[in-house]
């Protein structure tokens, strides 16, 4: 597992499985892993990876990166991924979404915006496009994603809040689900994104603690948040 700040200087911050057992049991809702190479090397999502990870969850799990068929949708979710999230492949072949989502169902897709200025960025973050993000957002559920994972670039590992217009404006123009992603930096910073949207994505500040998760769910809590029924 690596983590950096607005895409760039990543660092090691531990063994995926190793973090998946601590998340899982620490009462996290889903663990959505990337593999933010895959895309950058033209290289498969690591399989064997994905079967280790889902042999220790009891939460779902969703797997980007590399996903640019419907046959590599199929790898992920055969071995054990519960959705598959896309990306880049998406912008660049919008009836993907389609042919994935009739294959398995809307609820297996989850499209990932990375987003930066207002555009949605492809490559891990490094290639702007044309494309206005909530303009994409929108006909990417007419297509058949089941869910929108958006990542504000601008906010991602500076832990100083995610970015909230963004957020609401891609939720108010989409009828499914969307994920915050980008700046979390604690646990108000969580209640405030769900103010907002249906769910909030954390990585920096569980990375470094694991141990820590049900400690940042209870002080989610103290902010007036309720979150789903979990014993410690």
């Amino acid at each position: 597992m690596v983590k950096g700040v607005n895409f760039v200087g990543l660092r090691d911050v531990g063994d995926p499985v190793e973090l998946a057992v601590h998340y899982s049991a620490g009462g996290a809702d889903e663990l959505v892993l990337l593999d933010i190479t895959a895309t950058l090397d033209e290289a498969a999502t690591m399989t064997s990876v994905v079967r280790a990870v889902a042999d220790v969850l009891d939460i779902p799990f969703t797997v980007g990166g590399g996903v640019r068929t419907v046959a590599d949708a199929s790898r992920i979710i055969e071995s054990g991924a519960d959705r598959v999230s896309l990306n880049s492949a998406a912008v660049a072949s919008p009836e993907l979404i389609q042919a994935i989502a009739d294959r398995f169902g809307s609820q297996a897709v989850v499209v990932a915006i990375d987003s930066g200025g207002g555009v949605v960025h492809t490559h891990g973050g490094r290639t702007p496009t044309t494309r206005r993000t909530v303009e994409w957002a929108r006909e990417a559920t007419e297509r058949g994603a089941g869910e929108i994972l958006l990542t504000s670039i601008d906010h991602d590992g500076r832990r100083e809040g995610f970015d909230l217009v963004l957020t609401a404006a891609v939720r108010a123009a989409v009828p499914v689900p969307v994920i915050a992603s980008g700046g979390a930096g604690g646990a108000q910073h969580v209640a405030d994104a769900l103010a907002v949207t249906d769910a909030a994505l954390i990585a920096s500040i569980v990375h470094e603690d694991p141990a820590g998760l049900p400690g940042l769910r209870r002080a989610i809590e103290t902010c007036g948040v309720k979150l789903r029924p979990w014993k410690e």
